[in-house]
């Protein structure tokens, strides 16, 4: 009787350190970036970005399977350097911020491809949702200097805006658009690792 608890007790105790292997971290905004380039009348490069998102990262060191990702990027957020832009984007020709403040990412699976992952999952843009790939490699996995474990990242993607009912186009007499339909997006986070709290 007395072996059995024990190793009943022994068995939840690995269960509970099995567990503990797969860590919650929350973006670091001030630490990361959203940012994406488009090409401007075929001739040059506008880079913009959004400044207010959140996320949770799901990381296990040894189990890839138990990955997870999930981003909210808020649509009003964008930011160009360019007021007057900045509030055509918010618009209905492009982002229509009002009626859909979110850009989401949920990832459904992880693989290792040569040197670096891919993060497969849903993303949506103005309530249309197609799935997507996005390279990235981990940057690292440390302590900071005030006891935080910290994991990084850097990866981008390519997207096709008119996919996702970003539709506002317009042609120039030599040919070609003012605006690019192709849209570079290029992440560089960092996240927090969450402390555990054991529950009453």
């Amino acid at each position: 009787m007395v072996r059995t608890m024990l190793f009943s007790f022994m068995s939840v105790l690995l269960s509970a350190n099995l567990l503990s292997a797969q860590d919650t971290y929350v973006l670091d905004v001030a630490h990361s970036k959203v940012e994406f380039t488009v090409t401007h009348m075929m001739l040059s490069q506008v880079t913009g970005k959004f400044r207010e998102f959140s996320g949770e990262i799901q990381y296990d060191e040894d189990d890839m399977s138990k990955w997870s990702v999930s981003v909210d990027i808020k649509t009003a957020s964008i930011f160009t350097d360019n007021e007057k832009r900045d509030n055509h984007l918010r618009s209905d020709d492009f982002f229509n911020a009002e009626k859909f403040p979110l850009i989401t990412f949920r990832s459904k699976r992880f693989e290792k491809r040569g040197d670096q992952y891919v993060a497969i999952g849903d993303l949506t843009i103005r309530d249309v949702t197609k799935q997507v790939e996005i390279p990235f490699k981990i940057t690292g996995h440390i302590k900071d200097p005030w006891g935080n474990i910290r994991i990084g990242a850097v990866g981008s993607l390519t997207i096709n805006r008119q996919d996702y009912g970003v539709k506002w186009s317009k042609s120039m007499d030599m040919g070609g658009v003012v605006v690019s339909d192709e849209v570079k997006i290029s992440l560089s986070v960092e996240g927090i690792k969450q402390t555990k709290t054991s529950g009453k």
